[in-house]
């Protein structure tokens, strides 16, 4: 367990080392990517990380959206500690409260962002799902805990310093499958401080990990997921929007961003 926990901090310590913005930049930040989606998100290239099942095979081009390390959108606060998060309101109730405390003003960018965050964290889970908006690396680790003993982090990673946000990225080799009947995905969501959305859910889920080699030959190592039964998801799901399909009908597939991390079963 101790060497599960130096594993986790190093990860996410590297991760803040990559993405980390300065505190004074903080209360700057635009949430690009968690903006309400366009009304065609087929032609928003952040939506570019969703794939049909039978696209990640050795040799196929796929065009997909990584951030940038160095733009805005993709720079990340850092985790409060526990005593610190949790002495600050985090509800849509609150949110007039929240918004004073950060100074941002209610139309803002900032605040629309900050909203929709809250709306995720504390909208129902489908079924089968236990999930989480976690604040703090404490409860992050108590979360993965209750559902592994024993568990192993997979991450997206950035294996050279320059990558275009949007390219095609060819299939080097034939991914690693990793059956995951029981996972836990961390998605970190817009917020002045770090907020990870994460969710465990048994089901028929497979896990890859891929080499992607860009056209501009920058070389990622992806994690990726294939979600096979969708029939509880919501319709209006940005999955089934850019795939053109629906719940139950065929499988959602996407790439994980370099800031999310996934836990599986050691």
């Amino acid at each position: 367990m101790a060497s599960q926990l130096a594993s986790l901090i190093f990860l996410l310590f590297s991760l803040q080392c990559r993405l980390q913005l300065s505190q004074a930049h903080v209360k700057n930040i635009i949430f690009r990517r968690h903006v309400p989606m366009k009304e065609n998100p087929g032609l928003d290239p952040e939506m570019k990380v969703f794939f049909h099942h039978d696209d990640l095979v050795m040799g196929n081009r796929i065009p997909i959206y990584f951030p940038r390390k160095k733009d805005p959108a993709s720079a990340s606060p850092h985790f409060l500690s526990r005593e610190e998060s949790e002495s600050i309101p985090f509800s849509t109730s609150q949110l007039p409260e929240i918004l004073d405390f950060f100074s941002f003003p209610s139309g803002s960018e900032q605040a629309k962002a900050m909203k929709m965050t809250l709306h995720h964290c504390e909208a129902k889970p489908i079924t089968g799902e236990n999930k989480i908006c976690v604040t703090s690396l404490e409860s992050l680790l108590d979360f993965v805990r209750s559902v592994f003993v024993k568990f192993r982090v997979l991450n997206t990673d950035y294996l050279d310093e320059s990558i275009s946000s949007l390219q095609n990225y060819t299939v080097r080799e034939d991914p690693s499958v990793i059956p995951a009947s029981e996972l836990v995905s961390c998605h970190r969501l817009p917020y002045p401080y770090a907020v990870f959305y994460c969710h465990a859910q048994a089901g028929d889920n497979v896990v890859y990990k891929a080499l992607m080699d860009g056209d501009d030959g920058g070389r990622v190592e992806a994690a990726a997921i294939c979600h096979m039964d969708t029939s509880e998801w919501d319709p209006n799901h940005a999955g089934f929007r850019v795939l053109k399909t629906r719940p139950g009908a065929a499988p959602v597939c996407h790439f994980f961003p370099v800031d999310s991390l996934v836990f599986i079963p050691k």
